[in-house]
């Protein structure tokens, strides 16, 4: 019997649908939006997996949806082995202790009427916190996050952008979880300031060995902080690998697209990349197209794609991907590959050690 500890999250089959009604008298559902559909992935102790895709790609849903802030329509979501997706709102209470989030807009996540000792206290007193003790934890981690004691007492509108995402880590830490579900936590902070939330989480994550789901839009971003990284398109997974397998070879055109629109400090080097434009809008989410979802956009798409549906496949070391036409690899490894559905198992397995990507 193996004694190897399972992951800290696992997320099987996940999907997330949410109901499109007409009609002015009786509400009547006329479809659905398919905004998460059958992911499934692995987040081991220590680790950060990236989350990345455009804008409407399901990322953020699935977020909330691991975090059972949005219910599941299927699949499953365990967290330290407990499954939680059908867990009521009094049972999750204490998951939730070790199941944390920050939100993409910092001046919008901030209660205005509260003081800071009142955003990262009050979750300590929920939790049965004397006051005094929830002051003394709040000290402690506006210190961890870069600001002091003396802050606790003033108003969100009071710190700048920058500053209000700090405390927003700051109340996410409050309780002590071990999992962090980080929401496009940089998007809304100008780029001088993302480099310093950045190496915060970092040296937050090598100070408490914290797990991270970091959810963003920019595979730069993505690549300094993650172990692995996931790739979505359109409610699905289309590629996942660990962050140095995936821009040393990306396989999935969808990938290599996003690749390609990373930008190169150097000039030179930027006039050599080619740059993948893709044709088309993303398909609307409540009639995804049949077959491969990327087909409609994919600029090596044949018959088969529009026909029937890839499966997320192992080409080698962990590296998953959904193509039928994979992309930067030799005919051999393509032989290699297992064409029935891969589990992210396959990927965790491989995982170098946490921060080993970064």
């Amino acid at each position: 019997m193996s004694s190897e500890p399972g992951p800290l999250l696992q997320v099987e089959h996940l999907k997330t649908y949410f109901p499109i009604k007409s009609g002015v008298l009786i509400d009547r559902e006329v479809g659905r939006v398919h905004a998460v559909d059958d992911v499934s992935f692995e987040l081991g102790d220590g680790e950060t997996l990236g989350l990345v895709g455009e804008s409407g790609c399901g990322k953020t849903t699935l977020a909330r949806t691991v975090t059972r802030l949005l219910q599941p329509s299927g699949g499953s979501v365990r967290f330290q082995g407990q499954d939680i997706t059908e867990l009521s709102q009094r049972k999750l209470r204490p998951v939730r202790r070790e199941m944390q989030m920050v939100f993409q807009d910092p001046f919008s996540s901030l209660n205005p009427r509260r003081r800071v000792r009142e955003i990262i206290g009050g979750p300590l007193r929920l939790h049965g916190a004397s006051s005094s003790k929830a002051d003394e934890r709040s000290r402690e981690i506006l210190e961890l996050v870069g600001l002091s004691g003396d802050h606790m007492d003033r108003y969100p509108h009071e710190f700048s952008g920058g500053m209000r995402q700090r405390i927003g880590i700051a109340r996410a830490l409050a309780l002590s979880p071990k999992l962090v579900v980080l929401d496009e936590p940089v998007s809304a902070l100008d780029v001088s300031i993302q480099a310093q939330i950045i190496n915060l989480l970092d040296s937050i994550q090598d100070e408490l060995g914290l797990s991270y789901l970091f959810v963003a839009h920019d595979l730069s971003v993505v690549r300094h902080v993650s172990d692995r990284i996931a790739v979505m398109y359109l409610g699905k997974i289309v590629e996942l690998a660990a962050a140095s397998e995936l821009f040393e070879g990306p396989i999935h055109p969808y990938t290599l697209s996003l690749y390609s629109a990373v930008p190169v400090p150097d000039p030179k080097e930027g006039r050599a990349r080619e740059r993948i434009v893709l044709k088309g809008d993303v398909p609307n989410p409540s009639d995804p197209p049949a077959g491969c979802r990327f087909h409609t956009r994919c600029p090596v798409a044949t018959e088969i794609c529009s026909q029937e549906e890839p499966p997320l496949a192992d080409y080698g070391g962990g590296h998953l991907a959904a193509c039928h036409h994979p992309q930067s690899i030799g005919a051999a490894r393509i032989k290699r590959a297992s064409r029935s559905p891969a589990s992210p198992e396959s990927s965790a397995r491989r995982l170098p050690a946490a921060g080993g990507a970064r």
